[in-house]
């Protein structure tokens, strides 16, 4: 078992652990200091807004009648037993793949968490200027995308040999 963690991507085990713990600890402050679509200015392109999203991404399907919630939630876990499995695949010298995988893998375990408990994704993140918003998300969701960012990166510099 201990080679499972020092010999494969699954050395990467803090990450996970500590991006989780981010996502759900900035979760649990927004959901204990601020009021559904409160918004709290930080920078003049940047406010914390508490929304819920019953959806997916961009909330998409977040007026589906309440069936998306058992839908996404079973693709964040099939997601989720892929990466990890695809991880305890990989050599520890994969740093960018395995980083990756653990980074998306983190994200969808934190959003799985939400969406098991409260039935949404609680977001926070706000970017905005002037009439445009980007729409809110969370550490998970920055996750997810720096992961995906960094799996086109590994898919076209990657130098290893195939076998």
């Amino acid at each position: 078992m201990a080679a499972l963690f020092k010999d494969s991507g699954w050395r990467l085990w803090w990450l996970i652990l500590l991006v989780l713990v981010a996502d759900q600890v900035t979760k649990q402050v927004v959901i204990a200091n601020m009021q559904l679509f409160d918004s709290i200015d930080l920078l003049p392109f940047f406010n914390l807004t508490y929304v819920r999203n019953y959806g997916a991404a961009f909330s998409f399907l977040s007026d589906a009648g309440g069936w998306q919630r058992w839908f996404f939630t079973l693709i964040a876990v099939v997601i989720s037993c892929v990466l990890a499995v695809w991880l305890a695949r990989n050599n520890k010298t994969q740093l960018k793949l395995n980083l990756a995988l653990s980074l998306v893998l983190a994200g969808a375990i934190g959003n799985l968490i939400d969406r098991s408990i409260y039935g949404y994704v609680i977001d926070f993140l706000h970017l905005y200027y002037q009439n445009w918003h980007y729409p809110a998300f969370n550490i998970a969701d920055s996750a997810i995308c720096i992961g995906a960012a960094l799996l086109i990166w590994d898919s076209f510099s990657n130098d290893e040999v195939k076998k």
